[in-house]
């Protein structure tokens, strides 16, 4: 929990209770489904929470937005990210039910109101748009690419800041995988952002509509 308010410190009560509550939640939840590695479990802040941060330090996302995490898996980056931007939507998807089955729970445990869930491919969602997806090295860039540009919002003629897109967490040479993809992602180094040793070579992409 430290490593949150190292580096962010404009948090409401509620917000600080939220992140604080997280370590009890998922390791409650982790030992009857395992939804983070045991070894993970012990740095689940700075693996996990912080690493989904990330997204919030280089994205403003403004109230009313809407956002999907594609595969959240266990939660991740949508959870951390909802309880960082309370008034925005975000919908976490995954083709696995067990693993919603705890982000549900999570999500209710800390009172979530702006977090739904859908159990389902996300190739199959055809009745929302959304300002923004977002995912954590669920698939190559090419892919994630692909099932996102329907599911986006058209740009605004006079968007001033960010315009709908995908915004990614991976870590690696990417060099191959981005040249594959055919996007020119702005890249953004993770390590530039959090000084934490585990951040080297991970990275956030951006590819715009």
């Amino acid at each position: 929990m430290e490593l949150i308010t190292k580096y962010f410190g404009d948090f409401s009560p509620v917000q600080l209770q939220q992140f604080a509550a997280l370590d009890e939640l998922y390791n409650d939840w982790n030992s009857k489904i395992n939804v983070i590695s045991r070894k993970d479990m012990e740095s689940l802040y700075e693996k996990h929470v912080l690493h989904s941060l990330a997204i919030a330090t280089a994205f403003e996302f403004r109230p009313g937005s809407t956002i999907v995490d594609l595969g959240t898996g266990g939660g991740f980056p949508g959870i951390p990210l909802a309880i960082f931007f309370p008034e925005v939507k975000f919908l976490l998807v995954d083709s696995i039910g067990k693993k919603l089955k705890v982000v549900d729970a999570v999500a209710e445990a800390l009172e979530l109101k702006n977090v739904t869930t859908r159990h389902t491919r996300i190739e199959e969602i055809k009745d929302k748009k959304f300002d923004f997806v977002v995912s954590r090295a669920v698939a190559p860039l090419k892919d994630l690419w692909q099932w996102s540009k329907p599911l986006l919002k058209k740009a605004q003629p006079n968007s001033e800041n960010q315009k709908p897109g995908l915004i990614c967490l991976k870590g690696g040479d990417l060099s191959q995988e981005i040249s594959e993809s055919g996007c020119r992602p702005r890249l953004m180094e993770v390590f530039e952002i959090f000084g934490e040793e585990y951040f080297k070579e991970k990275y956030m992409l951006y590819v715009s509509v």
